[in-house]
């Protein structure tokens, strides 16, 4: 009876590490087909290769952790945001994010110094609606043009703490869009009227017009709380 308990768990153990061992396959890989439209991964996984503190200086020793193919910023570790090395300017990205509870965090498009108002990029709310401190206003919350735009909460689905989610923004010219969990949530022009009349009330006041430049590096922030990152890719337009 023991040899036969024995033999179950071990069973068990093997079909759940070849479920782990799939799942893993999987992730930060590009299909045939993604290659061929473009697709290029921006974290391979396993190293940080490709990014930077947001000061240009090397990725932060301490704050953010590589491991089971997830980059992860750590609670309260002031690791610092890190962005990429390059700069995009038509792009469609796609980045999977892992909340932990109360998280707050960002993904920020068009990061560059500004003449007035300094180190700044347009942000793409990543934060636990619900468990979070910054949750008072619309366009605070989860899949929001930060402090400008909110998202749809009609048709917004966020998958629950601890359930992977996917952000995806697209913008060519002066058109974006953010979707998460592959519903549209929010579209603006960049530079249109209701987008100034918003930055106009937003605490953004830069010179040029905030989120109007050609190109920036993409960021991920640290909040002091601890969210994770993965599949994260990009595309030219």
């Amino acid at each position: 009876m023991k040899n036969g308990i024995k033999l179950f768990v071990l069973m068990v153990c093997c079909i759940v590490s070849s479920l782990v061992q799939g799942q893993s396959s999987k992730t930060n890989r590009l299909t045939k087909k993604e290659k061929k439209q473009g697709w290029v991964l921006l974290f391979d996984g396993k190293t940080s290769a490709g990014w930077m503190k947001a000061n240009g200086q090397l990725f932060p020793e301490k704050g953010w952790q590589i491991s089971n193919g997830s980059l992860t910023v750590m609670e309260n570790q002031k690791g610092g945001d890190i962005v990429t090395e390059d700069e995009y300017a038509d792009f469609e990205l796609s980045v999977d994010f892992l909340l932990s509870k109360t998280a707050n965090s960002g993904i920020k498009y068009f990061f560059t110094n500004y003449s007035t108002g300094g180190k700044l990029g347009m942000e793409y709310q990543v934060m636990d609606d619900a468990g979070a401190t910054d949750n008072k206003l619309a366009n605070h919350l989860c899949g929001s043009l930060y402090d400008i735009f909110p998202p749809n909460e009609t048709i917004k689905k966020t998958n629950a703490i601890g359930q992977w989610n996917t952000a995806k923004i697209i913008s060519k010219g002066k058109h974006v869009q953010h979707w998460l969990n592959g519903i549209k949530i929010l579209e603006f022009e960049r530079g249109g009227d209701a987008y100034i009349a918003a930055v106009g009330k937003s605490k953004y006041k830069t010179s040029p017009l905030f989120g109007t430049v050609e190109k920036g590096r993409i960021l991920l922030q640290e909040h002091g709380h601890e969210v994770s990152f993965r599949n994260i890719k990009i595309r030219k337009l």
